[in-house]
Order: structure tokens, then C-alpha cells, then sequence
């Protein structure tokens, strides 16, 4: 038998502690909640038959800056996002900042059928576009039955 008695449903008293929670954090802007820091690019990973297509989404880079490299397996995509020239004047104070400035560095573990010796990058609109090959022996193949 156990010695833990709640005077009241946990669901109830949990639901509670999650409206308090809630609180602690209201007014500030629910971007500064929701992101995490040092997850800049933010990337979105897919597959096709024969590829693996990764995009990272890096709006105002230039594309000579990026390094896009693989080795054991490891995809890394590092860079530098300039902070931009100020438009305004000096007596601005910044009391938000979202733009993500300075270095970065992403790393990727890829599966084991990636092709490391088949990969495609570009810059395009913004997007960092990342198309890896499979190995032959890991794409589908009908096989006919006799």
C-alpha cells in the first residue's frame, strides 16, 4: 500500500500547478517563450526514394559565407549572419530582438544510407537547400516474384 495520499484528483491539482506556470510567464512575448536559443538555422528534414532533402531556413546570408560539410556521418552547416546596418538613430534603445546575429553552427546526424559522395547544395530565396543521395543497396526496388 502506498503512503502518498492527495487530499484532491492529481489531474486537478496538476491543471492548477500549469495555470500558475502559465502566469509567471504572461506579458512577456510568446516568441521569447516558445524559442529556444542556439538553434539557428532553423532546419526541416525529409525523404524522397533516392534522397534525403534537408532545407535550412537562413534568410539574409550570403551564400559564399556558409560551409555546408560532411564527415562520419555528420552533416554540419556553419556560417555568419551579419547584424544589420541601423536605419535609425543612435537614441533608439532595442527593448526586442529576434533577428538572430553572429555565428552559427548546426550539426545533423544522417542516417547510415546517406550518400556522402552525392550531395547537392544551394542557396535559393532565403533557404539553404541540402539534397544527400542514398546508397544504391538502400533504395526500394520491386522484386519480381517468380
Amino acid at each position: 500500500m502506498s503512503d502518498l495520499f492527495f487530499g484532491t484528483d492529481l489531474l486537478g491539482e496538476l491543471n492548477r500547478l500549469q495555470r500558475q506556470m502559465d502566469s509567471l510567464f504572461t506579458g512577456f512575448p510568446a516568441s521569447l517563450r516558445a524559442t529556444r536559443t542556439g538553434l539557428f538555422p532553423p532546419i526541416n528534414i525529409g525523404s524522397t526514394d533516392d534522397s534525403i532533402e534537408i532545407v535550412a531556413f537562413a534568410p539574409g546570408l550570403d551564400p559564399e559565407r556558409l560551409d555546408v560539410s560532411i564527415d562520419k556521418g555528420l552533416l554540419t552547416i556553419s556560417g555568419e549572419r551579419k547584424a544589420p546596418e541601423r536605419e535609425t538613430s543612435d537614441d533608439v534603445k532595442v527593448y526586442a530582438a529576434e533577428r538572430f546575429t553572429g555565428a552559427f553552427r548546426r550539426v545533423i546526424e544522417l542516417p547510415s544510407h546517406a550518400d556522402p559522395d552525392n550531395v547537392k547544395a544551394r542557396y535559393v530565396n532565403g533557404c539553404l537547400k541540402i539534397s544527400i543521395g542514398r546508397s544504391e543497396a538502400s533504395k526500394p526496388r520491386a522484386i519480381t516474384v517468380q
